[in-house]
């Protein structure tokens, strides 16, 4: 700030001095403006990204943490209208009567309330039933191998008696006890700590954890030709739905991919989280089908023969981030948008249809593209600041542009009935690979998490098939494994 006495000496030096002292003022000016607008849209991004949660972005509800969204007026759930609990029509999980049970206890009067005589040799009149279901007691059997040695009667030649194949030390465990200790670390996803309090509890045998990963290890080795076969049935698949989230193997970020279906389950784990991963699994490289996935820029590798789909839920919740963050309205126009024509494709399906009437289906595609270009122009391209690299996009203007390039895939749903609106059958299987993580924190070793993927997998199959998992382990154990059916559904 210049004093009046250092103002009127530059006065008092003519215009040419006035005029660079403005030059000077007007260059700090222009510079703090400019910082300003900087620091500006910096603030802005770090309150949009400090205001996403699962409601509004693809961060998922785990990461919420005890301070849950509130939900508001715009938020992607609507009332449906129906009354909490069971619906009309619903089968219900009553307990029912058995007509053979197992003991039966009668309890008959023995004298008279009346008269106080005897009521032995009265005639029966009515007999009711309760019937109660109750554990047996729990405990191991153990069943004695005995390889016995006899001479030869005729020859003298000593004849030795040979154990089973299965019983190869002098103590072990049978396929049942492992299957049980498979069951409850790679499906109920139980640390192994709890796993041996659990059988104390039950049966008094605490196994070692080195038997526990034995048994893990060893039912992923058998399980390996049914994964092959679980992965040439998904590259055979119409529609594949693929996802991958992060985890932690030996203390650094590796991540676990999902191809699903309704009917199979495969998962791989990889360091790397792109095309690198895509090729070691093996199945998006060589599909020939509909692949149902996120925005996420590798799955779109031109050298893929697959169609994409893109999952509109992601972008619903973008688009409701992006509106709560900016007001822009062409956010609600896009997610009406494919509401509506979500609601057209169910209304075609009731009637019985296989695809949408055409002229419909092009006044719905007019009306997005109509809907981009009126957000584009809200958006227009960044200047070049003549700092090096292209400048941002911005959050508005990247979603427009990816909506504007990727039409078809994120129009697939209508365009192809068989496709899904959305990811969520993979989202659906990845979620208990977070429950792992919660539960145990890491895998210890690349090899654990690769046991997991498999029998995971396997597990996670037969489930959606209906099969019961512990009868299906038992017969991995017994060198046997049932094995899933991998012809899709009729």
């Amino acid at each position: 700030m210049l004093t009046r006495e250092e103002f009127q000496v530059l006065y008092d030096q003519g215009p040419d001095a006035l005029y660079a002292l403005l030059q000077t003022l007007w260059t700090r000016l222009a510079a703090l403006e400019e910082q300003n607008a900087r620091l500006s849209a910096h603030v802005q991004e770090l309150e949009a990204r400090l205001s996403k949660d699962s409601h509004n972005s693809s961060k998922p509800p785990s990461s919420d943490g005890f301070n849950k969204p509130t939900p508001k007026p715009c938020n992607l759930r609507h009332k449906t209208g129906k009354r909490p609990g069971g619906q009309p029509g619903h089968p219900g999980q009553t307990l029912k009567l058995v007509d053979h049970p197992d003991h039966t206890r009668v309890h008959a009067p023995t004298t008279c309330a009346g008269c106080g005589g005897s009521l032995e040799n009265a005639h029966v009149l009515r007999k009711d039933r309760r019937q109660v279901f109750e554990l047996p007691p729990l405990k191991l059997e153990v069943t004695q191998h005995q390889a016995l040695s006899c001479v030869c009667p005729h020859c003298n030649l000593l004849n030795v008696g040979a154990f089973p194949e299965e019983v190869a030390q002098p103590a072990q465990y049978g396929p049942q006890m492992l299957g049980l200790c498979v069951y409850l670390s790679q499906y109920q996803l139980l640390p192994l700590a709890r796993i041996q309090e659990l059988l104390v509890d039950l049966f008094g045998q605490s196994p070692s954890q080195g038997t526990f990963t034995a048994a893990i290890a060893a039912c992923s080795r058998w399980l390996e030709p049914v994964e092959t076969a679980l992965k040439a049935a998904l590259l055979r698949a119409p529609v594949v739905h693929s996802d991958e989230t992060g985890v932690q193997v030996d203390k650094q970020l590796h991540w676990i991919h999902v191809a699903a279906t309704s009917t199979l389950t495969f998962y791989a784990h990889h360091a790397k989280r792109g095309r690198e991963a895509f090729t070691a699994m093996g199945i998006l490289p060589h599909f020939e089908g509909t692949s149902v996935h996120d925005s996420l820029a590798s799955y779109h590798d031109p050298t893929y023969v697959c169609t994409h789909s893109l999952c509109n839920a992601h972008i619903l919740r973008e688009l409701l981030g992006l509106f709560e963050a900016t007001h822009q309205t062409w956010t609600q126009r896009m997610s009406a948008l494919l509401r509506s024509l979500k609601r057209a494709k169910e209304v075609a399906q009731a009637a019985g249809n296989s695809a949408l009437d055409p002229p419909l289906l092009l006044r719905y595609q007019a009306v997005y593209r109509q809907i981009i270009a009126r957000g584009l122009g809200q958006n227009p391209s960044p200047t070049r600041t003549g700092r090096r690299g292209r400048p941002a996009h911005g959050a508005c203007r990247s979603l427009l542009l990816r909506l504007e390039k990727r039409e078809d895939a994120v129009l697939r749903f209508a365009l192809d009935f068989a496709v899904p609106f959305d990811n969520n059958q993979a989202e659906r299987d990845l979620r208990m690979i977070k429950v792992q993580q919660k539960v145990s924190g890491c895998f210890r070793s690349t090899d654990g998490a690769d046991h997991f993927c498999r029998i995971r997998g396997y597990l996670s199959t037969l489930r959606k098939q209906g099969t019961g998992i512990l009868s299906a382990l038992r017969s991995v154990f017994i060198g046997d494994p049932i094995y899933p059916c991998f012809e899709p559904p009729v």
